[in-house]
């Protein structure tokens, strides 16, 4: 088979709410993990993507800037660094971004967001708020 010859099922055939996995016994990496996926989902619902993170740096959004560690500790915390949410969206970009980039209509696997966009549009992705 050619891979242009397959194609994803347009049907849904489930939305229980399923995320990143990793091994359970690794518990700082599921950290991590659950974490990044919080940082990124975050990130899309503030409208922080990879071209405009350095200007939000300076947002007075109080819930941009502690997402981005420009105010607060909420990386010390988690033991991360005070700029690790920015630094994913500058280099893995928000989820919505990623999404898109890597199985999305204009990507190889052409998947619709459907359930999988933010509970702001209809979907089921949302995040905790970091404080």
């Amino acid at each position: 088979m050619k891979p242009d010859e397959a194609i994803v099922l347009p049907e849904i055939i489930s939305k229980e709410p399923l995320g990143p996995v990793v091994r359970s016994s690794d518990m700082p990496w599921f950290n991590l993990v659950k974490w990044m996926h919080v940082a990124m989902l975050n990130a899309e619902d503030l409208g922080v993507t990879k071209a405009n993170v350095e200007q939000m740096l300076t947002s007075t959004n109080p819930e941009i800037r502690r997402l981005l560690g420009a105010e607060g500790k909420f990386g010390e915390a988690i033991s991360m660094t005070p700029d690790w949410a920015y630094r994913i969206v500058k280099h893995v970009r928000n989820y919505g971004e990623a999404f898109k980039r890597n199985v999305g209509p204009s990507s190889l696997r052409k998947i619709a967001r459907g359930k999988n966009d933010l509970w702001t549009k209809g979907g089921l992705q949302y995040a905790p708020p970091i404080r």
